[in-house]
């Protein structure tokens, strides 16, 4: 029996990346044109991969609306292959449920269209998210494809040899945390290994050789994948051609143009059993370590930032705010959310979301960001808005001024809320503006408290009385211009249950006044949970009272060289930490009251202005970074660290509020938490999983750095005690030896990869503010409960001011409850086709859980997939870092 060669047109097609958006755009459009010519010339080119994602189409078509009828012909007759993802997203750095729409809308479109290739795409992500089993297996995927993670990958995507290699092969089983299995296939030899076939005979033959003999290296069987392109590559047009010559000069082979469903279906139906298995993440832990590319965690973390917002503000606050106010409204924003995630998603490709293309690209992400959290909070203040008006207010005094706070997250939560309440207005129509800005300002003061809906005062804060320009956008009328008198009020909230609702009341009184938490001018810090003590160096000492254990240098920040580039760190060699601790600082209390303390340290650290004059001719000449021999400039420049400490009444948590005005070139600024932990292992979070990560490298690890990703946290813990650090969009952290190294801020001159692509944007010039946390928690299984914690954080109480009425909802309520202290959730929406109230999220353990829900007096339920279709029936138990998605029955 003859071996096979199966040749996969395609080009792999960064939608951004070394040119702005539209120079690739207009680049597509050439393709698709020759794309669509040539099916119909050349009846023996099977079909062409169009990259796993179906946002080309919309990208096409936008330039080319005359060519639909085309496209649809030629995905009908199989020449097009299409789908199943809309975009080829970064798996780490874009949020668990991003990861499921992309596959949702994709679907969808997919099927608009015709048959998506039922392979889970992943050619160029910067590693595999441990996950991705499961995650497959419920969208329907059986397969999955991708480049990195396994073999190591070098410069320019030149494979390096490794002895350590996890499979033997370029096919492989890979299993999820869970158990759950899929068939990997890895582009061992990139998938350009088929690309330019030659049409002339001697080349043709030297071509051949070398690539059957690459190909046969890691196959097992004798079923060869050739992908024919790459990055960008425009269609070989006359590749059937070049395979004729192939069968001609190699007859005992079989080359065949062909698809991925074909070659899947043939390749899988002859492995052999002594196929290997790898396991959860495929990040090249068994490499030299320099391109497993998890610096692009760092590389503008404005983006990265910005990505948390808008998905917080569309996962976590516009969607459960819509579904909750579907019971009145009966309607749910479904076009208005999908044009939203679709805009969102743009933002979301491997060379987009992970800062590492040139700066038109990053510039054009930011309206995205912008238009996709503009578009979350119209939906969330209109959903707001129906909610309050149907909110019975009535035990309220009339004279009061009730507003209602909303937990939109599935758990319990406790922390500060904020609401601004207006006291009196006056509209335009009334007088002249400036005179009735005058009128309000002039009016007495009034001080007053809050109540709960027993009339019971509530621990809060109540700012001066200001005056501001405001309108109204009535439904039915013209907008309604006014000034008003407004206050600023401060809320402590403890334990509110997971997707509810509280009402209170602002009333006329002096608030009573509580004892603070700021002491010693500032130096000390304390709540009925902890101590926190602002050193003679800076640093911060931190005291458990629940575990008695004390942490000390907290807080240190660290600057470091780097000459490296947007997807590597890389601290030149000799180059010393210049540590907050060598310089003086300053304290200001900030604020002090029953609610929360603030207390501002500001910290001036001297550095170097950039990297020296090398660096530059180094990058020009393309020099590979681990041969630069760059150094940091003699010049020294003044960075201002601005860190606000918050502690509250309510939370077990010290808050850190970190503020700079970057003016330097070329370092990395890192906040440092030793915690006196040496472990073997720490947990992070990640895509549907609390991820366990070793704490040691391979034997073949070089670089001597480990950097990670994350999303809202990182742990270390041991028998008696742990530490849990979060964050905001701070994607990016190290453990070294005993200490979490958090990732502010990376300063870098360049893309990198394949040339000299200049990016000063990469610099990160200017104003910059981090937000992060620290938790210090007792046994190992009391974990669970900062991570859960650390995701509240990231989604603050919504609040809404309403009026005195009798109302149809309840002045308190929990619309959905969730008994499970280790399920996160992650959506609560409804579903497209008919408005399903849809709950989704995952075991944040390794091991079973209890679990039920309810919403009113019978619950029923069913288990869907991640598409959103039945499946089967609810447990009572959560297995293992299961993920769940669950259709919950509505009481009419």
């Amino acid at each position: 029996m003859k071996k096979k060669v199966y040749i996969i047109s395609h080009s792999h097609w960064d939608r951004e990346w070394y040119m702005a958006y539209e120079q690739h755009h207009m680049r597509l459009v050439t393709l698709m044109d020759d794309l669509l010519e040539l099916f119909e010339k050349d009846p023996e080119f099977n079909s062409f991969h169009l990259d796993g994602q179906t946002i080309i189409l919309d990208d096409y078509l936008q330039v080319r609306p005359e060519k639909r009828e085309a496209v649809q012909k030629a995905i009908t007759d199989g020449k097009l292959c299409i789908g199943p993802f809309y975009i080829l997203q970064d798996d780490f750095l874009t949020s668990s449920e991003s990861n499921v729409r992309n596959m949702l809308v994709g679907m969808a479109e997919s099927k608009k269209w015709g048959q998506p290739v039922m392979l889970g795409y992943f050619p160029d992500t910067f590693g595999n998210m441990g996950q991705t089993p499961q995650m497959m297996l419920q969208a329907n995927l059986k397969s999955a494809a991708f480049g990195r993670g396994v073999k190591p990958i070098g410069f320019d995507n030149e494979v390096l040899p490794d002895d350590n290699y996890t499979s033997q092969y370029s096919e492989m089983h890979w299993q999820g945390p869970d158990g759950s299995e899929i068939f990997g296939l890895l582009f061992a030899n990139w998938y350009s290994n088929g690309n330019e076939l030659p049409t002339e005979e001697e080349e043709a033959k030297i071509f051949w050789q070398q690539k059957l003999a690459d190909v046969e290296k890691y196959g097992s069987t004798n079923h060869y994948l050739m992908m024919n392109g790459v990055d960008h590559q425009p269609v070989q047009k006359d590749v059937t051609t070049a395979i004729q010559l192939a069968n001609k000069l190699f007859p005992e082979y079989e080359f065949i143009h062909s698809n991925f469903t074909d070659y899947l279906e043939a390749v899988q139906n002859d492995l052999p059993e002594d196929l290997g298995t790898v396991h959860g993440e495929l990040t090249s832990q068994e490499t030299d370590g320099w391109y497993t590319l998890a610096n692009t965690a760092s590389a503008r973390v404005y983006l990265k930032q910005w990505n948390t917002k808008v998905s917080r503000q569309l996962e976590n606050i516009a969607e459960p705010l819509a579904t909750m106010a579907y019971d009145i409204t009966g309607n749910y924003p479904h076009d208005q959310l999908t044009y939203a995630w679709k805009t969102l998603m743009q933002n979301h490709p491997h060379d987009s979301i992970c800062g590492c293309s040139v700066d038109a690209v990053h510039r054009e992400m930011m309206p995205r960001f912008e238009k996709a959290d503009e578009v979350g909070k119209y939906i969330a203040e209109e959903a707001t808005q129906a909610l309050v008006q149907a909110i019975d207010t009535s035990k309220f005094p009339e004279e009061s001024k009730p507003f209602v706070v909303f937990n939109t997250n599935g758990s319990a939560k406790s922390g500060v809320a904020e609401v601004e309440v207006t006291l009196s207005r006056k509209l335009f129509k009334e007088g002249q503006p400036h005179r009735l800005f005058e009128a309000l300002e002039a009016e007495p003061a009034v001080t007053y408290h809050v109540v709960d809906e027993n009339g019971q005062e509530v621990s809060a804060t109540v700012s001066e009385a200001n005056v501001r320009f405001n309108y109204d956008l009535p439904k039915e009328a013209f907008r309604v211009p006014y000034m008003e008198k407004f206050v600023t009020v401060k809320l402590a909230v403890e334990q509110m249950p997971g997707f509810s609702w509280q009402t209170f009341g602002l009333v006329e009184g002096k608030t009573a006044e509580e004892a603070g938490f700021i002491h010693e001018n500032g130096r000390r810090l304390e709540n009925q949970w902890l101590t926190a003590a602002i050193e003679n160096d800076g640093s911060l000492t931190v005291t458990d009272k629940e575990t008695g254990k004390t942490l000390k240098n907290l807080l240190v920040f660290e600057d470091v060289g780097d000459i490296g580039n947007e997807y590597i760190f890389k601290q030149p060699k000799g180059d010393r930490p210049i540590l907050s601790t060598q310089f003086p600082h300053q304290i200001t209390v900030l604020e002090d009251n029953g609610v929360e303390g603030k207390v501002l340290v500001t910290q001036t650290l001297n550095i170097p202005a950039s990297a020296d004059e090398q660096l530059s001719r180094e990058q020009q000449a393309v020099v590979e970074f681990r041969d630069r021999k760059a150094q940091r400039s003699a010049e020294l420049i003044p960075l201002t660290l601005e860190t606000t400490i918050i502690i509250n009444n309510v939370s077990r948590k010290l808050f850190f509020e970190t503020s700079v005005n970057n003016q330097a070139k070329d370092h990395r600024l890192r906040a440092l938490f030793p915690t006196t932990i040496h472990a073997e292992t720490h947990e992070a979070d990640s895509i549907y999983e609390t991820v366990k990560r070793s704490n040691k490298v391979s034997t073949h690890w070089e670089n001597p750095t480990n950097p990670q990703h994350q999303h809202a946290f990182v742990n270390l813990h041991q028998d008696t005690f742990g530490v849990t650090i979060s964050n905001f969009g701070l994607n990016e952290y190290e453990i070294v030896d005993d200490t979490i190294a958090l990732t502010l801020l990376r300063c870098v001159g360049e893309l990198g990869d394949w040339g000299y692509f200049p990016t000063p944007e990469a610099q990160c010039l200017g104003e910059h503010t981090f937000h992060y946390g620290l938790e210090i928690h007792g046994a190992p299984e009391t974990r669970f409960a900062t991570y859960l914690d650390a995701h509240l954080d990231q989604v603050p109480f919504i609040t809404g001011q309403t009026t005195h009425h009798e109302g149809i909802l309840p002045t308190k309520r929990q619309y959905v409850a969730i008994d499970s202290p280790r399920f996160a959730v992650t959506a609560l929406k409804r579903r497209e086709s008919d408005d399903k109230l849809i709950l989704r999220g995952y075991n944040l353990s390794d091991e079973t859980a209890a679990f039920s829900i309810s919403k009113g007096e019978q619950t029923k339920s069913q288990l869907l997939n991640l598409l959103e279709e039945p499946i089967g029936t609810v447990s009572e138990e959560l297995h293992p870092y299961e993920i769940r998605t669950i259709a919950i029955e509505e009481e009419k």
